[in-house]
């Protein structure tokens, strides 16, 4: 039997929303890029997790359909489950490359690099209520971020995000790596309401690198 953790990831502050995430704590007992992408696809949340070494951090994440060399709401949900289980992690290791972990308050971070994300669309929209009309998902072929400011001044960003893979997601709730590239092309901190009612919060700083925060729940059963 799998030892399978269901979190919701970037939750609002009220514990609202937040993206479903699969986590297998212990990935050895699913040996094999086939049987990991058979299990993501069986689970059908945007991304399960493989935590394949819990001392360094090497991780393994999968969407229903492609494994991926890099994802926030994968990275943020195990830096959380991990501090719950009283071992918080200070690095993450996927497989583009190191990821900082921290922790403030309620919120955890990971910190990494914009050009780790797989190719994908950001599409600005004239009003937030232009955002909220999409179908799901819009018409069109690729991963599509679709945003608009809520309040530019404050940084305050509406957003959903459609991956037209074909998979059975035609929504993702609330998405890290898209967050950390509108933060990259934008140029400055965000705080993104995603989706129904998640909330993703985001970080520059002077190497390049982009941080995501977000709160994290375990799913209710």
């Amino acid at each position: 039997m799998t030892d399978l953790e269901v979190l919701r990831v970037f939750c609002g502050p009220d514990g609202a929303g937040g993206n479903a995430l699969g986590v297998v704590r212990d990935g050895t007992a699913v040996p094999g890029a086939d049987a990991r992408a058979a299990l993501a696809a069986e689970l059908g949340f945007s991304e399960t997790v493989f935590l394949d070494d819990a001392v360094h951090g090497i991780v393994d994440i999968h969407t229903p359909s492609v494994r991926l060399p890099f994802a926030g709401h994968p990275l943020v949900g195990l830096a959380w489950l991990l501090r719950s289980l009283g071992r918080p992690p200070r690095t993450l290791r996927p497989a583009a490359g190191e990821v900082t972990v921290g922790f403030e308050g309620d919120i955890t971070w990971v910190r990494g690099r914009a050009e780790w994300v797989p190719a994908r669309t950001t599409r600005r929209y004239a009003s937030a209520a232009e955002v909220d009309a999409l179908p799901a998902p819009p018409p069109g072929q690729g991963w599509l971020y679709a945003w608009a400011w809520q309040d530019e001044a404050a940084g305050v960003v509406r957003a959903r995000g459609f991956p037209r893979r074909g998979d059975g997601v035609a929504e993702d709730e609330a998405t890290g790596a898209a967050a950390m590239l509108l933060t990259r092309e934008l140029g400055r901190p965000l705080d993104i309401h995603q989706g129904t009612g998640s909330r993703i919060l985001t970080r520059t700083y002077p190497d390049g690198t982009v941080a995501v925060g977000g709160r994290v729940r375990r799913a209710t059963p």
